[in-house]
């Protein structure tokens, strides 16, 4: 008989970043479990009931954007309806944490597998909870094992109370879509549409448009760059108006490619239109957009924050900039421009470590095994 285990998330399909990609990912591979999910309602117009995958979703709440503050009630309510678990998950020590918390409150011989996916700076989290801190370390405390995307998060659940050792299981990475090379004739219709010349380089960055991706340096950056260097920049963000701002201020109109927000299924060609992958992050919990650029030849440049070292070495499967340096930042990419051999043993070495590190199949069965021993433990 199937094992059920129940899922706690702040929000899930259609409402997605990194995290909820990845539940799906894992989840549609793990056909062994029956995985029954509570989130926030979040958005009106979205089903109470759904299966998405080998999950079902139960969504509480109004439709409103403040439904996840009322997740640890409803959510828990919800939860008490559906019958025996054979463990519980919190994807994220969010508001789906607290109502795993508030759960297992309630049923204390629930096994309790806490998954940590955060990439925001680590003090924004203390900030938000404010003075429930206490409760929100409680998360930790409670977990009877932790699931890590790096290694830099396994330490801040060690930090925030965690008895046990984390496991480090990383998100995937789709290789097949991101290997899969696009016509030459697709790359140059691309770089002719963004209006850029064949003997262009072109810095590329795919995030969100926010303060910890630090897209201002990428632009700054340009200024130490011969004017062939140009960036091209895919995503939206609330910091999208003031780096518009910046390019005109810095007279980079010409040198800076503003595509906007890009499915998923755009990003493989995007970036083998492009010649260098650049993010200087200031935060990241793992990073999962360097990887797939390696798949899809790229080299990378990163900062040494948060889960980046997990798979960027400098030299062999990526080059580092220090954050917050845009001239640092371009020094790394002179480096590359200048050194096509280093260029190769990028794309490489760090594609091959992406194929056997980072494939889905292999996360899914890491996963598997953290399971059994959550779900078989005395």
């Amino acid at each position: 008989m199937s094992k059920r285990i129940l899922i706690f998330s702040t929000t899930y399909f259609p409402l997605v970043g990194g995290a909820e990609v990845a539940m799906k990912e894992v989840t549609d591979r793990l056909r062994d479990y029956r995985f029954e999910m509570i989130c926030a309602k979040i958005q009106p117009g979205l089903s109470r009931v759904e299966c998405l995958g080998n999950v079902t979703v139960h969504r509480v709440g109004f439709g409103w954007k403040t439904d996840k503050y009322l997740l640890p009630i409803f959510g828990t309510l919800r939860a008490l309806t559906l019958g025996k678990f054979d463990a519980a998950w919190s994807l994220m020590a969010s508001y789906g944490g607290f109502a795993a918390l508030t759960y297992t409150w309630l049923k204390p011989r629930t096994r309790l597998l806490l998954t940590l996916q955060e990439g925001d700076p680590l003090e924004h989290y203390a900030e938000r909870v404010g003075p429930l801190q206490f409760l929100h370390a409680r998360i930790f405390q409670r977990a009877n094992a932790v699931q890590a995307i790096s290694r830099f998060l396994a330490t801040w659940a060690k930090d925030m109370g965690f008895a046990g050792v984390p496991e480090v299981v990383p998100n995937g990475v789709d290789i097949e879509r991101f290997a899969k090379r696009i016509a030459p004739e697709k790359r140059a219709a691309l770089r002719r549409v963004w209006g850029v010349l064949d003997e262009d380089v072109l810095l590329v960055t795919a995030s969100r448009l926010s303060k910890k991706n630090a897209v201002d340096d990428l632009i700054r950056a340009l200024t130490y760059l011969p004017m062939q260097v140009k960036a091209v920049i895919a995503g939206v963000g609330e910091d999208h108006q003031a780096l518009l701002a910046l390019t005109k201020k810095l007279g980079l109109e010409n040198r800076v490619v503003f595509l906007g927000q890009q499915g998923h299924d755009a990003l493989p060609g995007i970036l083998q239109a492009c010649d260098i992958f650049v993010r200087a992050s200031l935060s990241e919990g793992l990073g999962n957009a360097f990887l797939e650029a390696l798949v899809a030849g790229l080299p990378i440049v990163g900062t040494p924050v948060g889960g980046i070292p997990d798979f960027l070495v400098d030299g062999e499967t990526g080059v580092f900039c220090q954050p917050r340096n845009p001239l640092s930042l371009a020094e790394a990419v002179k480096r590359l421009i200048e050194a096509p051999a280093l260029r190769e043993t990028i794309v490489r070495k760090g594609s091959l470590m992406v194929r056997e590190q980072y494939a889905w199949e292999g996360i899914a069965e890491r996963i598997n095994r953290l399971l059994i021993r959550l779900t078989t433990s005395v």
